[in-house]
């Protein structure tokens, strides 16, 4: 869950030396990025979270941060959402949202999108889904078992078309005996 802090209004903001504050600046945010990496977006709300700095001398640092390599948007895109569908099988849906909550602009996402279903095809990433859920819960025994999965699929940001072409492939006991 994100976190929340009220924003600090500018008459509250206090910077007796510009220069100090933005050496301060500076050093939080690569302090910040050697957490992990972070978007544009979500640096600069983290750095206006402190009183002694403002929007101009954040534009600064984060124009340093960009000369120097350490902020790319778009490789920061592209690298979470590879590692996002190595680590869990996602749906293109699913990884959106993901994507649009670390504040990136709808073109970078939808790059990183293509680039890593490129890579890993939607279709590798459904069955992989479905193998682990019918490992878990076993296979679907009933309407009501199949609907569940389904909804699961569904959940994990995986489209009605797609879900709906493997589920026909998974028979029911019930189909099997008639």
């Amino acid at each position: 869950m994100p976190r929340y802090r009220p924003p600090i209004k500018d008459e509250e903001r206090v910077i007796r030396d510009p220069e100090k504050s933005a050496k301060m600046t500076f050093d939080r945010a690569v302090n910040l990025l050697t957490y992990r990496p972070r978007s544009e977006e979500e640096l600069r709300t983290r750095l206006l979270e402190k009183p002694w700095t403002n929007q101009e001398i954040v534009g600064e640092v984060i124009g340093k941060l960009k000369k120097y390599g350490y902020i790319d948007d778009e490789d920061f895109a592209r690298g979470l959402a590879k590692s996002k569908l190595k680590q869990k099988p996602l749906g293109r849906f699913r990884l959106k949202h993901d994507l649009r909550r670390k504040k990136l602009d709808e073109a970078t996402i939808e790059a990183a999108l293509d680039d890593a279903f490129e890579e890993i095809p939607e279709e590798d990433l459904i069955e992989r889904a479905i193998e682990k859920r019918i490992r878990v819960r076993g296979e679907p025994k009933d309407r009501s078992d199949k609907k569940k999965l389904f909804d699961h699929l569904v959940r994990q940001g995986f489209g009605y078309d797609l879900i709906r072409d493997r589920l026909e492939q998974i028979k029911l006991e019930s189909e099997e005996y008639s």
